[in-house]
C-alpha cells in the first residue's frame, strides 16, 4: 500500500496501519451521553427530530479526538447535539471545573442553515465559552462551498495578510449530519476543500431498496426516487475518492459510519 503523510500531524504510516489508528473505538473514553448533549437529546426527542445514533456520535467523538485539525467544520448543526459531544471532547464539562478537553482546533464553524437553530447553536458555543474560536454561519453550503472554492483558486498567489476565506482555511476536518438524500452531495463539494491529510465523516445513506421506477420527463422525482438518485451519488463519490485518496467503513450497531482521506 501507498505511504500517506499526514498533513495535519498524522504521522507517516500505511494507510492499513493509518485506518487502523484512526478508526477504532477508544475505550478510554465514556460511551456515556455528554451532561449537555443529554439534555439536547430529550429536546430532540420533543421535537420529533432524530439524532444521529448514539454509536455514530461516540466513534465521531473517538476519531476526532485523534486528528490534531486546525480548522473545523460541521455541516448541518441542527439544534447542536452533535456539536455539544464535539464541545465536551474539546472543552470539556463547563459545569465541571476539574473537567478538562483534549485536541481542541483553532477554530470551529457550525453550518446551519436554520436561523432558529443557529441561535441555539449559538448559545451553546457561549456556554462553552468557545465565542471566540467557534461560530455559527447560516449561510447554505452550497454556496459557502463555492465561494471557498473560488476563494482559493483566487487567492493562492495572494500574500496571508491579504487573504479573508469564507471560511478558516485550510480545512482539515468536515463532519457531516443531514439526512441521507443531501449527503453524497455535500460529502463531494466538502472533499475539495480539504486539505492534505484531512478527514470527512458522514454516516452512509441506507441501501434503497424496492422498485422506485424512472422519473416522468417534467416531472419532480418523487421522495423514493431522490432517495435511489442520492444513493447512486453516494456510490460515484465513493468510487472518485477511491481512486486517488483513502476511504474506510466502520460498521457500528446503529449504521455505517463513511470515514474519508485526502491525500497528500
Amino acid at each position: 500500500m501507498s505511504e500517506i503523510g499526514g498533513g495535519i500531524g498524522l504521522p507517516t504510516m500505511s494507510q492499513r496501519e493509518m485506518f487502523e489508528q484512526l478508526l477504532g473505538d477508544d475505550e478510554s473514553r465514556s460511551a456515556s451521553e455528554p451532561e449537555i448533549a443529554a439534555a439536547i437529546g430529550e429536546q430532540m426527542i420533543h421535537m420529533d427530530l432524530r439524532p444521529l445514533p448514539r454509536s455514530i456520535r461516540k466513534r465521531i467523538r473517538d476519531i476526532s479526538a485523534r486528528i490534531p485539525a486546525k480548522n473545523v467544520v460541521i455541516v448541518g448543526g441542527g439544534i447542536g447535539h452533535l456539536t455539544a459531544w464535539m464541545m465536551d471532547l474539546w472543552c470539556g464539562n463547563p459545569a465541571d471545573s476539574d473537567s478538562i478537553g483534549s485536541n481542541r482546533p483553532d477554530s470551529l464553524r457550525v453550518i446551519e442553515e436554520g436561523g432558529k437553530f443557529g441561535v441555539i447553536i449559538d448559545r451553546l458555543l457561549r456556554r462553552y465559552d468557545a465565542s471566540n474560536w467557534a461560530q455559527v454561519i447560516s449561510d447554505p453550503w452550497v454556496e459557502l462551498a463555492a465561494e471557498t472554492e473560488s476563494w482559493n483558486a483566487a487567492n493562492t498567489t495572494l500574500p496571508d495578510i491579504a487573504k479573508s476565506a469564507p471560511l478558516p482555511q485550510p480545512i482539515d476536518l468536515v463532519i457531516i449530519d443531514l439526512p441521507e438524500v443531501e449527503r453524497a452531495n455535500i460529502a463531494s463539494s466538502a472533499f475539495n476543500l480539504l486539505s492534505p491529510g484531512g478527514v470527512i465523516m458522514v454516516l452512509e445513506p441506507q441501501v434503497p431498496t424496492g422498485d422506485v421506477g424512472e422519473p416522468e420527463k417534467g416531472s419532480e422525482m418523487t421522495q423514493a426516487q431522490q432517495v435511489v438518485a442520492s444513493f447512486n451519488e453516494w456510490i460515484e463519490f465513493v468510487q472518485s475518492v477511491n481512486s486517488n485518496h483513502s476511504a474506510a467503513f466502520v460498521e457500528l450497531s446503529g449504521g455505517t459510519l463513511g470515514v474519508f482521506l485526502r491525500s497528500d
